[in-house]
């Protein structure tokens, strides 16, 4: 099992963000030193909780400072940008990474950043564009073929080549043929993870959600292969969770129901589900009432927490339910107080991770 990292990022309202930015590139950094394998950047326009609008940007900075740690769009939110411009920015990005960028998209759900740009997430268009300017990067990534490109959502042209003087559409990734490229499910046999493993991208799994819903995840990824003659590849599933280690039980459950992770769900996600109407993804009975749906709750049953030899049983048990998954992805929070969040993540990377290996072998 690898071990990767997802941050939102998460910061409470009226947060500085030179202030915030920096903190989450110090993040970056000493996961690198630890030797965690990836990191996942979110976009978020309107949602002043998750304030990155470019992870593009931070990743570039990160390029620079980090050594091995490969560093992803998590997601590039396609309904934001326009598929020419976009094309541009990720190969350009690849380039400069020299093949350690991996490039997750996603058709966008908060519903300030889709009114931003006029969709109405009640029609399913954000989705259909998504997988449309999709395929027009992989084409003008591949065989750039002139002309004009227009639909609902976009106006551009692609010029005719000058070949003698090499006026033409070029820029390509650094990868062959491209990133890899990852998508995240939420629902039940997501038609996301469905088109994954038809694809062959990547397929991940949120944070919030019980192992009986992981279960229908790999079902539509493995659907979604077999449709194309494929055989989808467990290695290449990433699943998401709160993970806190700490060297006592009481500890980790002392800061995950007292510290920054309470602090998020109480403060933002426990109040966004529910006006979604997703709060039902988080429970284990669907029958059991809202209001059971707490901090306490989610410790007790999806996060992930305890000492060493207990984050490895359950990491293990996980494991064995799902059928197996290559990437365990550590969730982000400010690392408030900073002594313990960096003991947490190392202690994950270099007690936990040993132990649950030998616990699969």
């Amino acid at each position: 099992m690898d071990l990767g990292f997802f941050t939102m990022p998460l910061h409470p309202p009226g947060s500085y963000h030179a202030a915030t930015l920096e903190a989450d590139l110090e993040q970056l950094v000493y996961l690198d030193q630890l030797g965690y394998s990836e990191a996942w950047i979110g976009e978020h326009y309107t949602a002043e909780w998750e304030n990155i609008p470019a992870p593009d940007l931070l990743i570039a900075q990160a390029l620079g400072v980090t050594k091995q740690i490969r560093l992803g769009t998590g997601v590039t939110c396609m309904p934001n940008h326009n598929p020419f411009s976009i094309a541009h920015r990720i190969a350009q990005l690849d380039q400069m990474s020299r093949g350690r960028i991996m490039w997750g998209v996603g058709s966008g759900g908060f519903p300030g950043d889709l009114d931003v740009f006029g969709f109405d997430r009640r029609t399913g268009t954000n989705r259909e564009m998504t997988r449309q300017a999709i395929d027009l990067v992989l084409e003008l990534w591949n065989d750039p073929k002139p002309g004009n490109y227009k639909t609902d959502w976009w106006d551009f042209n692609v010029p005719e080549p000058e070949d003698d003087i090499a006026l033409r559409v070029h820029m390509k990734p650094y990868q062959d043929p491209h990133p890899p490229i990852g998508v995240a499910g939420v629902s039940p046999k997501s038609e996301t993870l469905t088109l994954a493993g038809e694809r062959g991208w990547l397929p991940m799994s949120i944070n919030f959600v019980p192992e009986g819903l992981l279960q229908s995840h790999w079902v539509a990824v493995e659907d979604g292969a077999s449709k194309v003659g494929k055989t989808a590849d467990r290695t290449d599933w990433r699943i998401a969770r709160e993970v806190i280690v700490a060297d006592s039980s009481a500890e980790a459950r002392k800061q995950a129901l007292t510290g920054t992770l309470a602090r998020d769900m109480e403060g933002y996600f426990l109040k966004l589900l529910p006006r979604s109407k997703m709060l039902g993804l988080l429970k284990v009975d669907p029958n059991m009432p809202d209001s059971d749906v707490t901090n306490e709750y989610l410790v007790d049953n999806i996060f992930i927490v305890g000492n060493p030899e207990e984050v490895a049983e359950k990491l293990s048990a996980l494991d064995e339910s799902v059928g197996g998954f290559g990437t365990l992805m550590a969730m982000g929070h400010e690392w408030q107080p900073e002594d313990f969040w960096k003991s947490s993540m190392g202690l994950l990377k270099e007690e936990v991770l040993t132990k649950v290996e030998t616990v699969s072998r």
